[in-house]
Formats: C-alpha cells, sequence, structure tokens
C-alpha cells in the first residue's frame, strides 16, 4: 500500500519518473497482468517512466520548436522525399523502441519465453504520451503494421515483420498507414488509388493520392488500394505494404540503420512517390503528416487481394486503444503538473490547493484519470486475451464481442477527457498555462487531434451500434456489469451499488427502445448510449476495484466509486448545493494525493 504523496516537493511534472508516481498505472496492471507478467514489467515500467520523465520530456518540447522538415527534392531538382529530423528525435526513437516499446508484446523479451500482452505495448504509449503524444502516433503505427502481417502475411513479408518487431533501432522498420484520400475522409469505400501488377517487375504499382498521412516517411507503410476490376467500396479494397526506398535495389528491407548510416536516399533509390508537402499543424509536431502522391509506387500486397478493408479494422481496433492510451497519458500529465502547480502557487497566503473550489475541481481530474485508465486497461485486458487466443489457435467468443463494442467507446470518450481536462489543467496554471513555455500548452495542442484520429465521435457512435447489432455485443457487456456488481458486498458500497444497478436496467431499457427504433433515432441517440454504456461499465469496475481495495483494508477506491457514480450518473436536486456533500474537502488527500484510508474512516 502506498503512503500519501507530497506533490510540493516537486518544482514541475518533469526530471521524475512517471511510472513510480502514476499509482493509478500500476493498479491496472496489477489487475490485468499474471504475477509473472507484473514482476517481469514493473522495473521495465520503471526504466521506461524514468527515461520519458527525464530525456524524452526534455526532447519533447525542443521538437515542438523544431520539428521534422521536408526537403522533398534534392539540389538537383531530382526527388529524394527527405525529412530531416532533429538530432533529439532520434534521441527519443531509440531510447523507445530499444526499451521494447513494441517489440516485448510480439516476441518474447529477455528473461521471458513468450511476449508480453499487447496491454503491455499499451501501458508503455501510456507513459510515453505523458511527454509526447505525437511520437506515441508512429510507435502506435508500427504495432498496428506489425500486428496486421502477423495476422494476415502468409510468409513473404517476414523480414519486414522482423523489422518492425525489431529491438535494435538500427534494424527497426517504423510504419505508417495511408488511408485518408481526399475525397472520402472516413468514408474509407471512396478510395481511389489503384494498384496494377506489373508484369515485368513482378510487383504491384500504387497510382493515387493520399491526403492526410501520419509518419510520411516510415521505411514500411500499409496502404489501401483497389485491383482492376475490384468492386466499388470497401469490398474492393486490398491492403499493399509500400516500402520508402525502391524494395529491388537492396537484398533486404530499408531500415533506420541505413537512413543514419547513408544519409537521404539518392534519386534512383527513391520509392515513385512524391512527399508533396508537410501539414501545418496545431500540434503532434513530432510525427510528420503530409501529402503523398503514389506515381507508381512497388508494393507489396498483404494477404489476398480484396481484403484490405477486414485486415484494417483489425489494426484499427489497436491504433484506437492506442488513442484512448495516449489520452490517459495526457489526462495522467496534465493531473500530475496541476497537482504540482497548485502544491506550490501561493494566493492570499496560501497554496492554492488549500481552496474549496480548488480542491473540487483536482478530485474530480483525479476521478477522471482513474476511470478512463479502468476503463482503458479493462478493454486492453479482452483486446489482449483475444489476440493471445487466436495465437493459441482458439477464438475467445466473448472476449472478442465485448472487445468490439468498447474500444470505440475508449477512443471517443478518453479522447473528449483529454481535451476537457487539459484545457483547465492550463487554466489552473493562469497566463503561464497559456504560453509555450509551459507545456500545457503543448499538451492541448496535442489533445485536439485525438477526437479525429482513428474516427471522429460521431463515427465511433455508429459503430457502436454496428456492434450491438451485428455482435449482440450487449449480451457480454450485461454479464460483465452484472458480475461485477455480484462481487460488491461491502456496506460502504451498497448504496452506490444499487445506483449502479438500477442504471444497468435502464441502459437495457434504452437499448430495447433502440433496437425497435427506426434507423435516424437510433444514429440520433448513438453518440448518448456510448457515453452511457462507458458511464454504467466503468461505475461497475470502479465498485469492484473498490471493493478488492476493501478487503486490502484501503477504502481509497471506494472514495473514488462514489465521486464518479454521484458525478456521472446521479442528478441532485438543486444542483447538490442543498445536499451538504463534501467529499472534495474530505477526501482531498486520499483522492488526490493517494492517501490510503482505513475503513473506520470510510465508515465515519
Amino acid at each position: 500500500m502506498h503512503s500519501s504523496i507530497d506533490y510540493g516537493q516537486f518544482d514541475e511534472g518533469r526530471a521524475i519518473s512517471y511510472w513510480d508516481l502514476d499509482h493509478t498505472l500500476e493498479r491496472e496492471l496489477r489487475r490485468i497482468y499474471t504475477a509473472a507478467e507484473f514482476e517481469w514489467a514493473a522495473p521495465r515500467l520503471a526504466e521506461f517512466g524514468h527515461a520519458v520523465g527525464h530525456t524524452i520530456a526534455d526532447n519533447a518540447d525542443y521538437i515542438d520548436d523544431h520539428g521534422p522538415e521536408l526537403e522533398p527534392y534534392d539540389k538537383h531538382g531530382e526527388r529524394q522525399n527527405r525529412v530531416r529530423y532533429p538530432a533529439e528525435q532520434l534521441e527519443n526513437e531509440r531510447l523507445a523502441y530499444e526499451l521494447g516499446i513494441v517489440a516485448d508484446a510480439f516476441e518474447a523479451p529477455p528473461g521471458r519465453d513468450e511476449p508480453m500482452p499487447l496491454s503491455h505495448n499499451l501501458a508503455m504509449q501510456y507513459l510515453l504520451s505523458y511527454a509526447d503524444p505525437g511520437f506515441d502516433c508512429p510507435v502506435a503505427m508500427t504495432a498496428g503494421a506489425a500486428l496486421v502481417l502477423e495476422k494476415f502475411d502468409d510468409g513473404s513479408l517476414s523480414e519486414y515483420y522482423e523489422g518492425l518487431t525489431s529491438r535494435s533501432y538500427d534494424a527497426l522498420i517504423e510504419g505508417a498507414m495511408f488511408l485518408t484520400e481526399k475525397q472520402g475522409g472516413s468514408d474509407v469505400g471512396a478510395n481511389e488509388t489503384r494498384a496494377e501488377w506489373d508484369a515485368d517487375e513482378g510487383c504491384w504499382r500504387l497510382t493515387g493520392e493520399k491526403w492526410f498521412c501520419s509518419n510520411i516517411d516510415a521505411e514500411g507503410t500499409l496502404a489501401l488500394a483497389r485491383t482492376d476490376d475490384a468492386p466499388d467500396g470497401t469490398d474492393g479494397l486490398s491492403m499493399f505494404l509500400v516500402p520508402h526506398a525502391d524494395p529491388d535495389l537492396e537484398s533486404s528491407p530499408y531500415t533506420k540503420g541505413d537512413r543514419l548510416e547513408a544519409g537521404p536516399l539518392s534519386p534512383e533509390d527513391v520509392n515513385d512517390q512524391l512527399y508533396r508537402r508537410l501539414k501545418d499543424k496545431l500540434g503532434t509536431i513530432a510525427v510528420p503528416t503530409g501529402e503523398v502522391e503514389f506515381t507508381g509506387a512497388k508494393a507489396h500486397l498483404v494477404g489476398e487481394q480484396e481484403r484490405g478493408f477486414k485486415q484494417m479494422t483489425e489494426m484499427l481496433n489497436l491504433e484506437r486503444l492506442s488513442n484512448a492510451a495516449a489520452s490517459c497519458g495526457i489526462i495522467g500529465r496534465v493531473v500530475l503538473e496541476s497537482k504540482i502547480y497548485a502544491a506550490n502557487r501561493e494566493a492570499f497566503g496560501e497554496t492554492i490547493d488549500q481552496y474549496p473550489l480548488m480542491r473540487a475541481d483536482l478530485v474530480d481530474m483525479a476521478v477522471d484519470h482513474e476511470a478512463a485508465v479502468a476503463y482503458v486497461f479493462e478493454t486492453a485486458r479482452l483486446f489482449s486475451a483475444r489476440e493471445q487466443a487466436q495465437r493459441a489457435g482458439d477464438t475467445a467468443d466473448e472476449a472478442s464481442r465485448l472487445m468490439r463494442l468498447l474500444i470505440p467507446i475508449a477512443k471517443l470518450r478518453t479522447a473528449r477527457m483529454a481535451v476537457e481536462t487539459a484545457s483547465y489543467g492550463m487554466e489552473i496554471h493562469g497566463g503561464n498555462g497559456y504560453v509555450d513555455d509551459f507545456v500545457t500548452n503543448r499538451l492541448l495542442r496535442d489533445a485536439q487531434v485525438l477526437p479525429i484520429w482513428e474516427g471522429t465521435e460521431n463515427i465511433l457512435s455508429l459503430d457502436v451500434l454496428r456492434a450491438l447489432e451485428r455482435e449482440n455485443a450487449h449480451e457480454p457487456l450485461f454479464g460483465a456489469i452484472e458480475g461485477r456488481l455480484e462481487n460488491v458486498s461491502h456496506p460502504a458500497l451498497t448504496a452506490t451499488a444499487e445506483t449502479v444497478e438500477a442504471e444497468s436496467h435502464d441502459l437495457a431499457s434504452a437499448l430495447a427502445t433502440l433496437a425497435g427504433a427506426d434507423t435516424e433515432y437510433a444514429q440520433l441517440s448513438a453518440k448518448r448510449l456510448a457515453h452511457y454504456i462507458f458511464d454504467v461499465f466503468t461505475a461497475a469496475l470502479l465498485l469492484e476495484q473498490a471493493q478488492t481495495g476493501l478487503e486490502d483494508g484501503n477504502g481509497r477506491l471506494a472514495l473514488v466509486a462514489q465521486r464518479f457514480v454521484a458525478t456521472e450518473l446521479e442528478t441532485p436536486s438543486a444542483r447538490g448545493i442543498t445536499g451538504g456533500d463534501r467529499l472534495a474537502l474530505e477526501a482531498f488527500d486520499s483522492i488526490v494525493r493517494y492517501a490510503p484510508v482505513d475503513l473506520e474512516t470510510l465508515e465515519r
């Protein structure tokens, strides 16, 4: 059991280990990992959290002001597609990849006989996003590309898989995913990029434009294209791996080490594509995002033709969870910076964390962080269980159906929470929070893309309806909620559990209503439904964990669960003013500073 954290001992949220100060993440990983997995992971997460809190955090601030620059042509006017990176970014990349952020979840790391679950990759992405959510984008796509090849490649692209999952930076192939086209956006079925078989060269060639390409110069990019005579819409799309360099000029794929050793590609070594420009973005500066024109680029077919959309959705499951993990990381960093600032900033003779309104704000920010992390890593547990089962030749049907529902909700809710939390964290810092010298400025700019990446809130809400209709996902959902509530027996949780049980019944009624409604009304209600599912499911998760905490002699999570349910599922009269609720004042130390709560104090 951890002791209370004195945030006044820190000047700001850097030059520290984010793992050591994030007891919320530690608790969730203890819950979802096996004992052997956690024993192996804990010291490595501590090492990674230290590297992020020291080197990567400082480098990220520099990169935000001196980001990647595109040099599409050399001095002779020949195409080179060079992106110039600051040395600080290369240092961050080497640190993260060589500490196993992708490799550990695909290949057995040192000290283990099998890979870690994919939830470990997400935990490391979470910690990375404390410092640089922009850099987390290429990391997530590298893991996603590796997952696609693991699932669908027939072995012909094994060298690319080995590069994507390499622990050596010099042997690394970083991944990307080029889906969006100008005329289509979220309507992937409208994509127009063509793939034609070149019989003379014995390869596929891609022609077309991709409009929003993050990690534009990745060594191995996945792209969707339509082959000759393929049907319209998503059914006609195939997945291709497009190398950065001409794949026929070297005996093995082009890697980070090749790039560092030889410098920019010579014109004859460039695959037939043009990087037209980099987008001038609000945030996530570390990942170069631009427009790509394929002009006969050589490409490798991944798996079978006209299966690209299915393959893309498998990758999107991980990408959306990565987005949610990044959101949680931003929330965690903003909450940490806010706690530290409030513990040090004096106004009217007191540090501002002594004032009731600030205490209430910090309590609610901490509770939101707890809720987001609990939901996302439970969903990550289900995703990892499905992937491990499929690797073993099983199906894990229940986990798959529930995961299919929870993933889009994880992404849509936490992305919105990240923006709101980052905005208020800026306000807590006052005018300082608004200027570039303080990290809250960048965190808000970085957070703004999270509701857009991997599907907007509206697109994801419609995906929730599809999961309910096609997968009957309500069945495992209510089974999971009921199972958790059945485990809650402590008297201190009774009233809160009764509220959640009642809301679960109301949620079931809402689903029944939409099942019989016309399409227009179902879509109109989809966003409200997605948030309702998050609230009820998360409340059940927190209550079950609160029960476990009480059995271990600590009532802190009971207070977290009570606050979450009161805020999200209860409607007090007179806006709560007449109720006399003082929980934010009385539970401040326990919720915000992680102080343990003995059972006698909780019962009072």
